[in-house]
């Protein structure tokens, strides 16, 4: 083995590893879930700790596409009917944000982090 090919092998070796890590770490965070349902985002409020990095767990468990969204955090999420993915949300000062489904506007909610 010459040694740019073991350095090759090294670097995709660490191009791996790279590429799981934040699958990993945002497993290991503290969790909040939401469901959306036809028009309806439950729970309608959700309380996080400031200066902590958290992930929304979105559901959609309506029978038509949902959009996920916060225009003060930067986030949004398509979800056809019955998926479920989330958003990391990085660690923010104590604030209100608006949540809601772009796709059904009556669908509303507030993440108070505080």
């Amino acid at each position: 083995m010459t040694r740019n090919s073991f350095a090759l092998g090294m670097a995709g070796v660490v191009l791996a590893l790279a590429a799981i890590a934040p699958v990993a770490q945002a497993a290991d965070l503290p969790t909040f879930k939401i469901t959306l349902k036809d028009g309806v985002m439950t729970p309608a409020r959700i309380e996080a700790p400031a200066n902590t990095r958290f992930k929304l767990e979105i559901t959609n468990a309506g029978k038509s596409p949902a959009e996920f969204e916060s225009i003060s955090l930067r986030k949004e999420k398509v979800l056809g009917p019955g998926v479920t993915s989330f958003v990391v949300v990085n660690p923010t000062s104590p604030a209100e944000h608006v949540l809601f489904d772009d796709f059904h506007p009556q669908a509303k909610g507030l993440l108070v982090i505080k």
